[in-house]
């Protein structure tokens, strides 16, 4: 199979491409790049906590061609360091995948919305308690890509560098929003319902 073939079979993951993204500017070790991710503030939007799977996608990455070893050294601070760089096949494959991830929506299956569809499981008072704990914790989220925001802003960041800030917190206050007014709905009862009466629309099914 060849280098090509192998990056266009390889699964691509946020992860993935923000490897990529990183050596796509210079060659690294995989501590290095963790490091860099999480100064940059991209981990808010890529998870790069764990190492183990940090050094698993590397892994892949370099089985597909898309990553090489560039040297392996140590140092009297450090243990073996392995540098990695990356190929022309991954510089043309990290771009293939913005503009596959720019361009296209695709359904990513977050827990909260399949929650949400199961939500008449709970009591109405239940179902209002939780979700006024899920609105404080949003408001907080947002408090703080305010912060973050407010940072970028006072060392004269680009915009472009923080678009995803934004991205976030557009949908964050959307989220806020709306659960403001379902709740409003659950403490005026205008939003209600019982075993009662959704049994009627248990054999039932949309078009």
């Amino acid at each position: 199979m060849t280098a090509s073939t192998q990056a266009t079979q390889f699964k691509r993951s946020p992860l993935a491409m923000a490897v990529l993204g990183i050596l796509h500017l210079e060659p690294m070790h995989p501590y290095a790049i963790q490091r860099r991710i999480k100064e940059w503030g991209k981990d808010k939007v890529v998870n790069v906590g764990q190492r183990a799977q940090l050094y698993k996608t590397i892994a892949r990455l370099q089985d597909a061609g898309l990553v090489a070893v560039r040297e392996t050294g140590r140092d009297q601070q450090y243990p073996e360091r392995t540098v990695y760089e990356i190929t022309d096949t991954g510089r043309a494959a990290c771009i293939e995948w913005i503009n596959e991830m720019v361009s296209t929506p695709r359904n990513e299956f977050p827990e909260f919305p399949a929650a949400l569809s199961f939500l008449m499981l709970l009591a109405p008072p239940h179902a209002q308690r939780e979700l006024d704990r899920r609105a404080t914790a949003i408001r907080a989220k947002l408090e703080e890509i305010d912060a973050g925001m407010a940072t970028a802003a006072q060392y004269g960041l680009p915009r472009i560098t923080v678009l995803e800030d934004e991205y976030q917190r557009a949908l964050t206050a959307a989220e806020l929003h709306w659960l403001e007014g379902v709740l409003a709905d659950l403490k005026a009862g205008t939003l209600t319902w019982s075993w009662e009466s959704l049994a009627q629309f248990q054999n039932q099914s949309t078009a």
